[in-house]
């Protein structure tokens, strides 16, 4: 049973309560009964806001629903389909052109591209190491990891290996820091002289790339380069065990990775209650704070991990340079849908998650905003909130209004908090320029990912027909120009220079020579950030930005034009030859299933909202709610247009139930799910599946909660 306190009406987990009242608030200036009388005004006015748009969410749902059951049997009409969205709103007219205007956007934000980690909040460790991320071991990325081709050898140190990492890296600092006329596999010696680096006595082909160094110019201990705005540092070090065998004492090159991560109240968590609410709270105080701390084993012995510091070095003219030594952070709320029991209001009812968020994620961030010294997150006075799942312009006016009223409760100057908007949802992809201008002010970063999106696709038509396999929904139409028109008019909107455009996530952690050949694409195609799922990931899609100057092809893109149009993203992709197999129809039956179980057995019985997750062929992948969606979707899209019955999906669940078992047949923590099949994990997958297509939008998130609820409760 849940204890309880009273606070201006709402009735409030006592462990979030102690929290918000004891940690949260010391040092903001704001009383508690200030807080808690705001939050009441803002679950009471925005809730009932909350409510109206979810109500039309289901009202447009509903006639997109029987616009397509009384068109099903005649061939698709574009141009019909077209003008019915117009007619009932869901297509709205395309905000005359702007600029955004968001101001005090930091440099990692608004002008340096490069990678984006996005980490469960909840997970201290996860987190710590996502902030430290901003600058990674090259040598290591490469030596352990498949980056080279083959994955590393068990054992002690390989010396053939090594050489072969040494050589590189060496042809990564020749292709983007030329010495004129020599190699940097074939120099000696580096030094600073009259302000300028020499490299054997050479200069750099661009002089202007040195950027600082550390210890004596003759012989420094670092020297520190720029390339398209990322830093990479050459450590020397004749005592280092690889510093020793090179001709030059090189014994590592650090390279700036993660210059921003995403810290997840979202799709990465399982927070079903004010329990798990108050930990992930805890950390990003933590965070803000800089004291945040993990405890964990590593080679055999206890270390304790925690925020790096900044990094100080001499810059060309003597001045002292410093340099950040964590990703800038973003929190990411939840979107409008969730209600969580962490707080009741008067009625009883649950409050909406994303209001309870936007007010305390702010709260908790105002710690940085009172730095005056030391390591700070934003140096310009701002709070950057990824807001996901919003549908449509007046979803993120919504959620642009939400923060002028945290930031009147909390006394912060008007559009202090900047939000990512999340292009994810089919009516904001439709609807994206009007969207970017509902939140003209405050937007920091825009963003597509295939999953949630494809999940939104399915619901949205499940009534159109049966959907293509998974793996041909990526190659219709559609998605490529969903992925252009999202680039195209991010800039048509002034975001290059000032905020984030960013790519989806390469959600397989181990398979780094596939993401080193097909990443590069992400910036190639105009995006100054993209989603990597490891801080190794990190430091070699880093070497991505060294190649491509993402500003230059944003400047080529904008001056072509837009690329793609709103009748092409509502293509709906669905299956035009449907003359499957019986064989092919349950490989991609048992491919989706699997993938459900072996995450949600996770996410019920362990709380675990993210993690590395074997596929059907025992390949680790990156899993959360979103990966989940879709394949769920994809079921009771083929479910309810008989391409498969019931009997074969439980027959499907049940075979991959024994496989996801013997996949997590080494983790003590695991509960099998076979022979009973009567667990809570797999009833919440059951329910995914023969109960998705009345889930709202195809969300995951309410049986997931309701199901972890239950098992919490026992």
């Amino acid at each position: 049973m849940t204890s309880r306190v009273s606070r201006h009406g709402l009735q409030v987990d006592q462990i979030l309560a102690d929290f918000i009242e004891t940690q949260a608030l010391t040092g903001s200036g704001i009383s508690a009964d200030h807080f808690w009388s705001g939050m009441a005004d803002l679950a009471q006015v925005q809730g009932a806001k909350n409510r109206a748009l979810l109500a039309k969410r289901d009202a447009l749902q509903s006639q997109i629903d029987a616009w397509h059951i009384a068109h099903r049997d005649g061939a698709h009409d574009p141009a019909a389909y077209k003008a019915f969205l117009q007619e009932i709103g869901y297509l709205l007219p395309e905000a005359a052109d702007f600029q955004i205007d968001t101001a005090n956007v930091d440099a990692e934000i608004a002008s340096i591209p490069g990678p984006q980690l996005v980490v469960p909040i909840t997970n201290a460790r996860y987190a710590l190491n996502a902030a430290n991320a901003r600058w990674g071991s090259l040598y290591d990325a490469l030596y352990g990891t498949d980056a080279m081709g083959s994955a590393p050898p068990k054992g002690g140190y390989d010396r053939g290996r090594g050489a072969r990492v040494v050589a590189r890296a060496r042809v990564f600092l020749d292709e983007a820091f030329p010495i004129a006329g020599a190699s940097h596999a074939d120099v000696r010696r580096y030094a600073v002289q009259n302000g300028a680096l020499l490299v054997d006595d050479l200069p750099l082909v661009d002089p202007a790339k040195f950027a600082g160094y550390r210890g004596n110019p003759k012989a420094p201990d670092s020297v520190l380069l720029v390339n398209n705005g990322l830093h990479v540092e050459l450590i020397f070090d004749r005592a280092h065990l690889i510093g020793s065998r090179d001709q030059a004492a090189l014994a590592d090159i650090v390279l700036e990775s993660a210059i921003s991560a995403i810290m997840d109240c979202e799709d990465s968590v399982a927070c079903v209650d004010g329990e798990d609410k108050t930990l992930a709270y805890a950390n990003w105080l933590g965070l803000m704070q800089g004291d945040l701390t993990a405890d964990l084993s590593k080679g055999g012995r206890q270390i304790t991990r925690a925020l790096n510091p900044d990094r100080e070095f001499t810059a060309p003219d003597g001045s002292t340079l410093t340099l950040k030594g964590r990703a800038l952070l973003w929190i990411r709320n939840v979107g409008h849908l969730m209600t969580n029991p962490a707080i009741l209001l008067p009625d009883g009812s649950e409050i909406y998650e994303g209001l309870m968020d936007a007010l305390i994620t702010t709260l908790i961030a105002m710690r940085d905003l009172k730095k005056t010294e030391g390591s700070r997150n934003s140096l310009l006075g701002s709070v950057y909130v990824v807001k996901p799942k919003m549908h449509g312009p007046e979803e993120v006016a919504f959620a642009a209004e939400t923060f002028d009223r945290v930031e009147d409760i909390l006394g912060l100057p008007r559009n202090t908090v900047k939000i990512g908007i999340m292009d994810e949802e089919r009516r904001t992809s439709v609807n994206l320029k009007s969207c970017i201008h509902a939140a003209k002010s405050r937007v920091a970063f825009i963003n597509t990912g295939f999953l949630d999106r494809t999940g939104d696709e399915i619901h949205t038509s499940m009534e159109a027909g049966p959907f293509s396999r998974k793996d041909f929904i990526k190659r219709k139409p559609w998605i490529q120009a969903y992925e252009n028109q999202n680039v195209d008019i991010g800039l048509e909107c002034g975001l290059s220079g000032r905020a984030q455009i960013g790519k989806g996530m390469w959600a397989a952690p181990d398979l780094m020579a596939a993401m080193l050949e097909q990443k590069i694409d992400h910036p190639k195609a105009g995006a100054n950030c993209a989603w990597v799922p490891s801080p190794t990931a990190a430091t070699l899609h880093a070497l991505h930005y060294h190649k491509i100057n993402v500003f230059a092809v944003q400047n080529r893109l904008k001056a072509g034009g837009r690329r793609s149009y709103v009748e092409t993203v509502l293509e709906i992709p669905l299956a035009s030859y449907q003359k499957w197999t019986q064989a092919q129809i349950l490989a991609e039956l048992e491919n989706n299933a699997q993938g459900i179980l072996g995450y949600v057995v996770r996410w019920i019985d362990q709380g675990v909202g993210c993690s590395k997750v074997p596929d059907i062929h025992d390949i680790g992948l990156m899993e959360d709610r979103a990966t989940c969606r879709i394949s769920a979707q994809h079921i009771a899209n083929w479910l309810h247009h008989g391409i498969i019955s019931e009997d074969q999906v439980e027959t499907a669940l049940r075979k991959m139930a024994s496989v996801v078992d013997r996949q997590n047949a080494g983790d003590p923590a695991y509960h099998p799910m076979a022979p009973g099949f009567d667990g809570t994990a797999y009833k919440a997958t059951q329910d995914l599946v023969f109960k998705g297509r009345v889930q709202p939008s195809g969300y995951t998130e309410p049986v997931l909660h309701a199901r972890r609820l239950e098992l919490k409760a026992r």
